[in-house]
């Protein structure tokens, strides 16, 4: 499950990072969040396919994974809102 809300939360902010680029308007921090979601992303595609390998399923859709992709969402979240106050300082 943490491997979907990851691929989610990267889908989302590349949206917006390609929407930035279209309008010239393109912001670091979307753009380093982005990066890290797609990492996490290939962290855990990697980790499936071990688990794969080992005879389990592809995807784990226990509570426990859910919770762990919850807060992995919910910390690059918190990683944005620390970058974007940073810039916001630098800028004031």
């Amino acid at each position: 499950m943490c491997l979907i809300l990851t691929i989610c939360a990267a889908l989302a902010f590349s949206g917006v990072y390609f929407y930035q680029k279209k309008n010239s308007a393109v912001s670091k921090n979307v753009f380093a969040t982005m990066l890290m979601f797609w990492a996490a992303s290939l962290m855990w595609i990697m980790d499936g396919v071990a688990s794969v390998l080992e005879g389990e399923g592809f995807f784990d859709l226990s509570v426990e994974d859910s919770i762990l992709g919850a807060i992995i969402v919910a910390s690059g979240m918190l990683v944005f809102a620390v970058l974007s106050f940073i810039q916001k300082r630098k800028t004031a």
